[in-house]
């Protein structure tokens, strides 16, 4: 509540709480010294476990528009240093942040997930589904059954089984040979990815 600005503050209260409503784990202004030994005060630093997770939320002005070559080189070489030592660091703009908060959940969910078990029991076909959305997001193009079956490590029924899911739920479309016997291709819906729990 105090000394925050007010890019922190939106991201509290347009992202943190609508994802985790509470604040756990989550420090704000957190000090770790730099490769010169300087202190550097993070946005946020979350730790779960063993992990410890740097959220920064980046102005256009001061980090970009506002921003010469050293500090642009030094900005750089924060990152590459925190990551070296054992954070993750992710950033986000502060026009999502204030505009497009949903986005920021979204992705901010995805981070998290790597990080902490699921609160509901994970079936094989929902843990396929949920990495054939990645695959398709990383690949960004249509996949094919012996794509998901080799990315998940599951037999080609399985994967047949968690693309035709995905259809159902209308996140992917099955395309077809011309005479439409068989599908050849699966194609992710543009928000598909805001499915991902």
């Amino acid at each position: 509540m105090r000394g925050h600005l007010e890019a922190e503050t939106l991201f509290c209260k347009q992202v943190w709480w609508p994802l985790r409503g509470n604040f756990l784990g989550l420090h704000p202004e957190y000090e770790v010294l730099d490769w010169r030994g300087y202190s550097y005060f993070c946005d946020f630093v979350y730790m779960t476990g063993m992990e410890k997770i740097v959220i920064e939320i980046k102005g256009f002005g001061p980090h970009v528009k506002n921003m010469d070559r050293q500090k642009y080189c030094n900005e750089l070489n924060r990152e590459t240093f925190l990551t070296s030592i054992g954070y993750h660091v992710i950033s986000f703009a502060y026009d999502d942040v204030a505009q497009r908060p949903e986005l920021c959940v979204t992705l901010l969910r995805m981070v998290l997930s790597r990080f902490e078990a699921s609160a509901t029991p994970v079936t094989i076909c929902s843990l396929a589904e949920r990495e054939t959305i990645r695959l398709a997001y990383t690949l960004a193009r249509p996949l094919r059954v012996a794509d998901v079956a080799k990315h998940v490590g599951i037999d080609r029924r399985t994967a047949v089984k968690a693309l035709r899911s995905l259809c159902d739920h209308g996140l992917f479309t099955s395309v077809t040979v011309p005479n439409g016997k068989y599908v050849v291709k699966y194609v992710m819906k543009p928000h598909a990815l805001f499915a991902i729990r």
